[in-house]
């Protein structure tokens, strides 16, 4: 009988070595860049209940409808694999009390995020996502604050053309008036438009601009900016005014509400072109109610998530390279039984002060390992055979110059240190 040959998921994928470093590079410079903006790391559970997403992200968005991954535990408790990293954020800040911190809570986070949909290029159903969250301020210049770490995260990976569109989707009173007013230019196209559109007009007729299908069909729809009450127009024009300062581009898109049923006041979305029609490579906005909805205090709150999947894939489209992972700084070569024992030693005591180091566990002759060695880059071999070893001293060879000195076992590091 064969036996069953496994294979991964649809819509997931091996990240490998040789391709895991360009990774390592991206989340590093999303960790440097939060630590100078202040943002603290936090990391949450995989999983949630259920009903934490259904309350967060809203019932009627797409996510909660149709593309989370729900199971029931052993305690028949119904739990959901994290679609998006913000509910989650939020409970742990309500559950641990961080809103009694005196300053403004900044945090981020790096993950896995959980979604059924369709696979396509950027797109899979276990994805990736970098994001920052900060609760506990209604100042405008937070907002912009969110919205530039967001942008700087794309200059200093090398990413071209960024852009950022911008939009104001107001206070509850706001919607509500644009509600009505959207509703009447919806009514008499109801029956072309698609059946996710014929649902939503009833239950959320914002989400109806975030249709794919029927975009084209949106062109004279009215702008939420003309129902927006005097604070959402002052808050509006603050943030504006914050982010020219800074020198940050943005263009005003007033068809741009996003897709989850959080967000008030301020809505962004990064572009970049790179990967076909999909032009989106992060977004976020501010969502004043979320935290009191999820059963904390009324605090305020804005943030983003940053896709890294479509980061990559733009990056390698438009030819950026990354920065490469470090060389090995000594490969060693044995020549003998003694000799493979004083490499054991020798090895553990570099790595043990902080190089990087490799030896043969092959059996190989001295060839094949010097082929090893050139393979993984190594600056240095470090060569000892039996006559070295009685000496007490190592051949140390560059790599790059072909150059061939000996240097005392015992002065190894210290001889790779000055080099």
């Amino acid at each position: 009988m064969a036996k069953e040959r496994f294979e991964k998921p649809t819509g997931t994928q091996d990240v490998l070595p040789g391709a895991v470093e360009k990774w390592q590079v991206v989340e590093a410079k999303a960790r440097e860049l939060c630590r100078r903006f202040n943002y603290r790391e936090i990391r949450t559970p995989l999983f949630e209940h259920t009903g934490l997403f259904e309350r967060g992200v809203g019932e009627t968005t797409d996510i909660v409808e149709g593309e989370m991954y729900t199971f029931k535990d052993k305690g028949d408790r119904d739990l959901a694999l994290r679609p998006e990293g913000t509910a989650g954020v939020v409970r742990a800040y309500v559950q641990n009390k961080l809103y009694g911190e005196p300053d403004v809570s900044k945090l981020y986070y790096i993950g896995p995020m959980f979604r059924y949909e369709r696979p396509q290029a950027g797109r899979y159903r276990q994805f990736h996502q970098f994001g920052i969250e900060a609760f506990g301020a209604v100042d405008p210049a937070i907002d912009a604050e969110v919205i530039s770490l967001g942008y700087q995260f794309y200059i200093d990976l090398g990413l071209k053309d960024v852009r950022v569109e911008l939009n104001s989707v107001g206070n509850a009173p706001s919607r509500a008036a644009y509600r009505e007013k959207l509703l009447d230019f919806l009514r008499p196209m109801r029956e072309s438009l698609c059946s996710d559109c014929q649902r939503r007009m009833e239950r959320n007729p914002l989400r109806v601009l975030d249709c794919k299908v029927d975009q084209d069909k949106f062109g004279g729809a009215p702008s939420i900016l003309d129902s927006l009450d005097e604070e959402c127009t002052e808050h509006f024009a603050k943030v504006k005014g914050h982010l020219d300062v800074m020198g940050v581009e943005y263009s005003i898109n007033p068809r741009l509400v996003r897709g989850l049923d959080y967000y008030t006041h301020t809505a962004f979305e990064y572009k970049a072109a790179g990967i076909g029609s999909i032009d989106t490579v992060g977004g976020g906005g501010r969502y004043n109610g979320l935290v009191e909805e999820i059963g904390g205090p009324d605090q305020p709150g804005i943030g983003f998530g940053i896709g890294l999947e479509r980061i990559l894939l733009i990056l390698e489209n438009q030819g950026v390279e990354l920065e490469a992972a470090k060389p090995l700084d000594v490969y060693f070569v044995a020549l003998g039984e003694a000799a493979d024992l004083e490499i054991t030693k020798q090895l553990f005591r570099l790595r043990s002060l902080g190089f990087s180091a490799e030896r043969d566990y092959l059996g190989r002759k001295m060839k094949a390992q010097m082929k090893s060695a050139d393979r993984m880059s190594s600056r240095y071999t470090a060569i000892l055979g039996e006559d070295e070893l009685n000496s007490g001293v190592i051949a140390l060879k560059s790599m790059e110059t072909g150059e061939q000195r000996t240097v005392k076992l015992d002065e190894l590091a210290e001889a790779l240190i000055q080099n």
